[in-house]
């Protein structure tokens, strides 16, 4: 990750919730138009296991 993603997010994560939700609807309205390729089956992969990881972590935090 770039230095300057890694500011964007630190400082979208300093915003407050509604500004968090304004910008997710921009970014959504403008990623609409991307020609992005396909997900390989790795890649599809890596995201469910990277997202399912996270979950357990949640999960561990309500018990």
């Amino acid at each position: 990750m770039t230095a300057s993603v890694q500011e964007l997010l630190s400082t979208f994560d300093s915003l407050t919730e509604p500004e968090r939700l304004e910008i997710v609807l921009e970014i959504l309205k403008r990623v609409t138009y991307l020609e992005l390729p396909p997900l390989s089956h790795d890649d599809l992969i890596l995201n469910a296991e990277e997202i399912f990881l996270e979950l357990d972590k949640q999960e561990s935090a309500y018990e």
